[in-house]
Parts: C-alpha cells; structure tokens; sequence
C-alpha cells in the first residue's frame, strides 16, 4: 500500500480497537438488565478480550514479520468486524463473552500490524509524524467514546455499539488484503517461528492480566501470579536457548527500547489507575453523573491530541531522552495536581498535565520502539509497544484499588512515584543524535565493528548524525 493508505489504514485500526473499548463501558449495564447477566459474566466480556489480547500480541507481531503486516492487518480487522456484527446479533451472555474472546485474537492481529506497516512504509527519519497523527487519533477516539457510547444506547441500543466497528473494520480490511505491497512483505520467511516460546509468554500475560484485572479472591490472585511467575522464568530460560527465539536478541538487547518498553508500562499504569480513582472523586465527592464525569474530563483528550504532533517537532530538537523525561515529569505532576484537588478547575488542569505528558509519552517511547527494530522485526516491536500498553493499565488499576482503602490521594501519591521512575528510565533513552537506527555495541566496543558494517550502512543511506 502507499504511504497515505497506510497511514489511514494505521490510524482506523488503532481508533476501532480504542473506540471499542471505550463504549463498551458505557454500554455493560445496560447489556447486563437485556441479556440478564451476572455481574460476573458482564466483567468476563472485558476480562476475557483483555485476556486473549495481550497474551497474543507478540507473537502476533512475529506473524506479521515472518508473513507480512499487511496480510495480518486485513485478517485482524475483518475477524473484528466480524466478531463485532456477531456481538450485535448475540442471543445470550455466552455468547458475546465467547465472541469477544475471538475480538481479543483478532485485536491481537491487527495492532502490533498498525505499527509494523508504518515502519515498514515510513523511513525511521520520518516516522515521528505518522504516530503523532496515529496517537492523536487515539486520544480523539479516547474522548468521543463515552459519549458516542451513550447516544448509541440511549438510542438504538447496546447492540449498535458494536454495530459501529463493522463497516471500518471490514472496509479497511479488505482493502489492505486486495492492495499491493511496495517491497518485500515478509522479511523474516526463512526463520521457524517459536511455538514453545508463543505458549510459555501466552500463559504468562494470559495469568498476570487475568490476576490483575478479573481481581478474584486473595488465593485465585496469589496462584496466578504464581504461576505467571514461574511461566515467565520458563519462557526466560526458553528464550535464551531457542535456534530462533520469539524474541529476537537485536529488539531486546537494546537498552533504550527496554527502558522505552518501561516507560509506556510505568506512564499507562499512572494515567489509567489515576482515571479509575479520579472517577469515585468525580462521582461520589462532587455528585457528577457519568456524562458529566466524562465530559469534565476533555482537557486531557485535548491535550493529548494537541501534544502528539508537538512532539514529532520535539523530538527532532531536543531528542527522546528530553522530551519523554519531561512529558513524564509533566504526567507526574498531572496524578499530584489530582490527589490535592478539591474544586472541578484544579482536576480541569490535572486532566491537561495528564494528556500533555501521556501524549507526548505515547509517541516519543513509541518512536524508540518502533524505530530501533529494523523491517524484519517491526512487528515484534509493535507487539511489545501494545503488550506495554495493555499491561500498565491493568497494573495501575489494580494498584488502584488496593490502595482505595487507605484514602485516594494516598493511591494517587503512589502513582505519582510510578510516573517519576518512569522520567528516571527516561535517562537510558537516546539522547538528539545517535549512529543509527539499530543497536549499535556499548562505546568500549565500536572499535571492533568491521569497516563493512559501516560501508553497508553509509550505502543504505544511514548517516552518523540521524536524529531519533
């Protein structure tokens, strides 16, 4: 696809999957009264498309490296299109937590592509722009679902809350599977894909994010950690064995893409577990009713939408060490601006120090991600930048509500912490200039790269001084 099919084809992927999940939350009552549903299985519709998402995103992502982003992206939005309009048609509960389920595999297709093919169609000196355009769309999407959420059910009713993801999904589906690739679609085809590892990572975010975000009693929760916890140091052990890891040691190797990955974690999980406090101040201390708990909080939309371009420009002056420090410590102040509020302008002004700092955070930790994995591995890095974000927010909230009990701006206090360690692992990023795009060996061992590393570098048009 060109460029500007790309970019739109990122832009509606990402917004479908956002906009999904935002009006949903309105919607769950009111599906919960038709369908006479528990207040259990009304959480499994979010739980169990949290569950299949996030334990598939990277591997998903090495999919789309070893097939093509392209053809990962056309079968993840029609699939989601299609579980959609299954949802809206759903006799039972059952069913649309079955069907949502199959939404989560889909979801899991279609967003590490969204960044994958914008690696692979930008050049890494210009991808700054089309995140900052893709997050911004994100941060719209992230204000207009509740309230494009509450017509719907108000009007034509929950089922068409799902009925709206069909027409997108499946248009921009079949476009990006008939459209024709410019270069190559699969640059990692000689490589096995591993299975063993797929698994062993599957069932470790599949446990931590069921542990964190279905919050069952005290001994449920200790054995999913556990077992996560013990999954993970196998998938560890796996991984530094395997011919062809899931994995590969040039995306993880880097120090800043880890502190980057970091960071999103540490940023998602301060933003999200803020909102979920804020939300019983909004509600329960001020008596707002959710439109207008929703409503008050458009500065950070607005914020968030204005400050993703912003920091395409930032990023070229000052370079992503700078910009993700600050945007952290902005985010930083935002969640102790919220925890000292005591009249709606002061939590006005948090919400604008919240989306300043995660939008800029968004596209600059984003843009390290992304841009340090070559073609070939693009889809892996877009499946850790996605695994990151759908982490944090489960840590945060769970965070959150353990720490509800002791008082909100004692829980809001702790995520302030979570928010200025992440402007502390902002120190490992890259700072305005950096010798290129891929990992490079610590100073002590450049001397030892062969001068036909460089050669092939120079003839690829890599110049010393590229910017991050």
């Amino acid at each position: 696809m060109n460029r500007p099919l790309t970019l739109a084809a990122s832009v509606v992927g990402a917004v479908v999957v956002a906009l999904d999940g935002t009006v949903l939350t309105v919607a769950q009552p009111t599906l919960r009264r038709e369908l006479h549903a528990s207040l259990t299985e009304v959480q499994w519709t979010s739980t169990a498309y949290l569950i299949a998402v996030a334990s598939l995103l990277v591997f998903a992502g090495r999919l789309g490296d070893r097939y093509g982003q392209r053809r990962m992206f056309a079968c993840g939005m029609l699939g989601f299109g299609a579980a959609s309009a299954g949802i809206g048609l759903a006799p039972g509960v059952g069913w649309v937590i079955a069907l949502r389920v199959v939404q989560g595999v889909c979801g899991a297709l279609l967003q590490p592509a969204t960044l994958g093919m914008l690696r692979t169609a930008y050049p890494p000196e210009r991808l700054a722009m089309p995140l900052a355009v893709r997050t911004a769309a994100i941060g719209l999407a992230a204000a207009a679902g509740p309230v494009v959420g509450g017509v719907l059910v108000t009007g034509p009713g929950w089922r068409a809350v799902f009925f709206l993801n069909v027409l997108p999904a499946c248009g921009f589906g079949a476009i990006a599977l008939i459209a024709r690739d410019r270069g190559a679609t699969a640059r990692t085809a000689g490589v096995r894909l591993d299975i063993p590892g797929a698994l062993l990572l599957a069932v470790t975010l599949g446990c931590l994010v069921h542990a964190l975000v279905a919050r069952p009693v005290a001994a449920q929760t200790v054995a999913g950690l556990t077992l996560a916890a013990l999954t993970g140091v196998a998938f560890v052990r796996h991984e530094r064995r395997a011919a062809s890891p899931l994995l590969p040691p040039e995306v993880i190797g880097s120090r800043a893409v880890g502190a980057a990955l970091g960071i999103l974690v540490a940023a998602s999980a301060a933003l999200f577990g803020t909102l979920f406090a804020v939300t019983y101040v909004l509600q329960d201390g001020l008596g707002l009713d959710p439109l207008h708990s929703a409503l008050r909080s458009l500065p950070l939309a607005v914020l968030m939408v204005l400050s993703a371009p912003a920091c395409a420009m930032l990023l070229r002056r000052a370079g992503a060490r700078v910009t993700t420090g600050v945007a952290m410590a902005l985010l930083s102040a935002g969640v102790l601006v919220m925890a000292r509020a005591s009249g709606t302008l002061v939590l006005d002004a948090g919400f604008a120090l919240l989306g300043a700092g995660f939008g800029t955070v968004m596209v600059a930790a984003t843009h390290v991600v992304v841009r340090r994995a070559d073609a070939g591995t693009a889809g892996v890095a877009g499946g850790l930048q996605q695994t990151a974000l759908n982490v944090g927010p489960a840590l945060g909230v769970a965070a959150a509500t353990s720490l509800m009990g002791v008082g909100t701006a004692a829980a809001l206090t702790v995520l302030a912490v979570v928010a200025a360690l992440g402007a502390v692992a902002s120190l490992a990023l890259p700072g305005r200039r950096v010798v290129s795009i891929t990992p490079r060996p610590e100073p002590r061992e450049r001397a030892a790269v062969p001068a036909k590393m460089i050669s092939d570098d120079v003839r690829r048009g890599l110049s010393p001084s590229d910017e991050v």
